[in-house]
Order: structure tokens, then sequence, then C-alpha cells
């Protein structure tokens, strides 16, 4: 795993200078002339779980390659970069990412610890670098705490997480992931979100995860946590019944129950045109959940990704 994700320098440095000429290992379509970030565009950058069984180099011509205008990259245990490493690693995936004409900008995390040194290495060198835009970790409720409690405690963690982002002129988000997630509705979230800036920590809205927990009425939560989102996360599911259990079932975007095209007017109607990380979480041979091998041709993942990415740009347009 090690091996197959990291770059040593001696063949980054080799292999840097002509990386260009080696985007035909992908072996799919031709690159994407990429639009300008205009009021009706959007940009779109591929998480780059999705992407970890290639190094750094083939991550960025992959993304490139697809169509995506920048990556999300996985800076987390278990990730493109890990925590421990981040000081060594990070230039190196910053070098390859910058090296197909993208600017580092949004990276995941698992922080929500300010008080953590591997969490305040990370956001100091992510920073140096350059990044602005992060995903934090999440929060759980816990049995032994009321459920007040623990938004209280969640506002005070996530003030914390303001002032130091502030400090180092990083802008965090937190994802309203749908289960025992503290934020998985969205009337918590807009609880411990109170009186933060979302220039310092807002939240990264996740429609599929409020469609999961808030059926048909998504629509009133995002119309009060609205004002704090500085980031979005798009994918799809839909519900089914996994070895008789009814539980939501990942999907390719447009074949789930997400309605995408309300949710875009809703955006364009409010000018919420912020940057948007795209997940896969659907079969796709162990891509879909950060795998290092594939069980399939990575020509098939990259073409599925191609698809959806068009459908997110096309029903975007489309949206009124």
């Amino acid at each position: 795993m090690d091996q197959l994700k990291k770059t040593t320098r001696r063949k980054f440095l080799k292999t840097s200078a002509t990386i260009a000429c080696s985007a035909p290992f992908l072996g799919i379509m031709p690159l994407v002339e990429m639009p300008e970030n205009t009021d009706k565009n959007l940009q779109v950058f591929i998480f780059s779980k999705h992407l970890q069984f290639l190094n750094y180099e083939e991550m960025a011509e992959a993304a490139k390659e697809i169509g995506f205008d920048g990556v999300d990259l996985t800076i987390r245990p278990k990730g493109h970069v890990i925590p421990e490493s981040v000081k060594d690693d990070l230039p190196l995936a910053t070098q390859a990412i910058k090296s197909v004409g993208f600017e580092p900008n949004m990276f995941t995390t698992n922080i929500v610890n300010v008080n953590d040194p591997y969490s305040i290495q990370v956001l100091e060198t992510t920073a140096e670098l350059g990044y602005n835009l992060y995903r934090a970790g999440w929060l759980k409720y816990k049995d032994d705490i009321s459920i007040k409690n623990s938004i209280d405690q969640a506002h005070k963690q996530l003030k914390k997480l303001s002032r130091l982002n502030k400090k180092l002129g990083l802008k965090g988000a937190y994802q309203n992931h749908a289960r025992e997630y503290v934020g998985a509705s969205i009337w918590d979230m807009d609880l411990i979100l109170d009186g933060l800036s979302p220039e310092y920590l807002g939240c990264q809205y996740d429609i599929r995860h409020a469609t999961v927990e808030g059926g048909s009425s998504w629509q009133i939560g995002l119309r009060l946590i609205k004002d704090h989102i500085n980031s979005i996360v798009i994918k799809d599911f839909k519900w089914g019944k996994v070895n008789g259990v009814w539980k939501p079932v990942n999907t390719p975007l447009g074949e789930g129950m997400v309605d995408f095209q309300r949710y875009f007017s809703f955006l364009k109607k409010h000018q919420i045109n912020v940057p948007v990380s795209m997940h896969f979480e659907y079969d796709l041979g162990g891509a879909e959940k950060g795998k290092s091998k594939l069980t399939i041709p990575q020509k098939q993942v990259f073409a599925k990704m191609k698809k959806d990415l068009q459908y997110l740009r096309n029903t975007w347009e489309k949206a009124v």
C-alpha cells in the first residue's frame, strides 16, 4: 500500500519533468479543456479517496484526464497522505497536483481536536503550501451525555478550530453526515455553527446525507443552513433491502433519490456557488472504499466517474 501510494523523492524528481507525456497510460478520453469558474460553472474536485489505487502523479493525471477542476486530497489515516508523514509527503503530492495545472485547494482530514500535535502539523503544513479549504472530522453523540450537552460541546470544539483556522488563513468545513453523528440533523448543525463565520468554519453540505435524514423536508433544512455553506458534496442513493434490512444503497448520479434539479435550482437562486467535492460510493471495484487494488479495470472506473461528472455538469447547466 505505502509503496503504491507514495513516490520517493528520487523517482518524483525524475518523473515530474516528463509527467505531461505520460497521460496515455489512462486509456480513456482525451484531455478536457476545463471551463473557467464563473457564476454559472461549478468548480468540481474529485475526492481522492477514490483514487488511492494510484500514486500522486497518476492521481493528478487521472483527475485532469477525467475532467475535474482539482483534487480533494485525503490527508488522514489511510489517506493519500497520512498525518505522521505530512511534512515529507504533502510537498510531493502538491507538486504532482500542480504539474497538471491544478492549484492546491481542498483536502479532507479527521481533525476535530486543536490540541492534537498531528492535527496542528497538518494544518500548518497545508497552509504553508497554499491549501485553503478542508473538511474536518466528525463528532458523535455519546450515550452518557445528553443531546443538548453534546451539541454544546461540539460548538465549543468547532469554535476553537475556527480560531485556529483564522490564525492560519484556512477555511474549515463540517459535514452533515448521516446516522449518529452530531450535525446529521441540519437543526443541530445550525446550532453547532451558530456564531461561526463560514470563512473559517462552515458547513460542507452533503445533499445525499441530507436526503437520507430529511426525506422530502431537506429543503427546509437547506434554507436554515444556507448561510453557513462553504463547500458541498455530491453523491446519490436510494433505499433498498440489504440482507433483509432497509438501508441507503449508493448509486451513480441520477439513478437514486436525490432531486438534483431542485437542489441546483435552490443553490442558483441563493447564489451558492462553492467548491464541490465529488464522491463515488457505489461499486467501483474497490475504488469506492479507497482500496489500493481494484477488482475491475481502471478504464471502467474512470469511465463511470466521467459519466457522473458529465451528469453533474449537465444538470447544473439546465437548472433554473
